[in-house]
């Protein structure tokens, strides 16, 4: 597809061994199973169709707006190729090509850089560290997810720092803390056998769409779910919600991104618990039919934060 295929094939991103494959960007050690297998073919029939309609797209309209991204160039797992393949918009060859600029580098900590276009996002958004996350939550929504492991008493949820390594695992305080090792109130987000996570894709500080991601309570931090259905933001958030959101999303510098948010059923408090400004997806599970239909939501946000456009995107 022309002006969206980065250099360089994509097994150049990964270092495979036996049982497995590591990211080399971040790090991240993923098992190679049956389970991961079939969702790597779920997702590339998805992908066929959005190249397919970026080629459409090529061949009938004039070229959409061009984005230079740096450090790196997004590969097709990212939510951003895909909103960008599905409005027409295409990679600038240069930065004095482009009509906008993305920071998008896959690490936890970035390294402050300059802007090569005035309409240039997310290079304010330089720590998504656990605790960072934490800290900006509780200052906005005004109440706490951090907990200190070794005062707190009951059961909480320890997780590294870095993001995308999906280690959290429940302790019972009074615990230890350990290095690179963040603690966090453990949320109560289950609705029957399930708990019930919020992936939420956020752009220009406004949720796009919303994934309920549904797992057995036993396997709360696995990357596999068993049911997912897409919503749209206005049926699972409260207006006073929304509104906590755009500004969470504003003081983590955060134009374009996903979060993982979950409900606490007692109380009814949202707890922020996770930043990705290079979020993948769709999330595998997702019927196709919602795939579609969230590519396409991503792609229409995407167009509405390039224009300047804040009252839909």
């Amino acid at each position: 597809m022309p002006g969206l295929s980065p250099k360089g094939g994509w097994f150049s991103d990964f270092e495979f061994h036996e049982g497995g494959l590591t990211v080399h960007k971040t790090g991240t050690k993923i098992r190679l199973d049956g389970a991961l297998i079939g969702e790597c073919l779920n997702w590339f029939g998805y992908h066929l169709i959005v190249r397919a309609r970026s080629w459409a797209l090529a061949a009938t309209r004039a070229p959409g707006p061009a984005i230079w991204f740096t450090p790196d160039k997004p590969r097709p797992w990212y939510l951003i190729w895909a909103a960008m393949a599905w409005s027409g918009c295409r990679m600038a060859r240069s930065p004095e090509a482009a009509d906008a600029c993305f920071c998008f580098e896959d690490a936890t900590w970035g390294l402050r850089a300059l802007p090569t276009h005035e309409r240039a996002f997310n290079f304010g958004c330089l720590d998504v560290s656990k605790s960072h996350v934490s800290a900006v939550f509780e200052e906005v929504f005004g109440y706490p997810l951090a907990i200190d492991p070794e005062t707190f008493v009951g059961e909480a949820v320890e997780k590294g720092e870095l993001n995308g390594v999906h280690d959290g695992r429940i302790v019972t305080c009074p615990h230890p803390r350990l290095p690179g090792k963040t603690y966090q109130r453990l949320v109560d987000t289950a609705v029957g056998p399930f708990i019930h996570d919020l992936r939420t894709p956020c752009i220009g500080g406004k949720p796009a769409v919303v994934w309920i991601k549904r797992k057995p309570a036993d396997n709360r931090f696995s990357i596999h779910n068993l049911a997912v259905t897409r919503a749209d933001p206005s049926e699972i958030y409260s207006p006073e919600e929304l509104e906590l959101i755009a500004r969470f999303a504003a003081r983590m510098g955060l134009d374009w991104g996903g979060l993982d948010i979950l409900r606490d059923q007692p109380s009814g408090r949202i707890y922020i618990v996770d930043v990705n400004k290079t979020d993948v997806g769709p999330v595998i599970a997702l019927s196709l039919r919602d795939k579609l239909a969230s590519t396409e939501a991503l792609a229409k946000a995407l167009i509405a934060l390039l224009k300047g456009d804040t009252q839909t995107a």
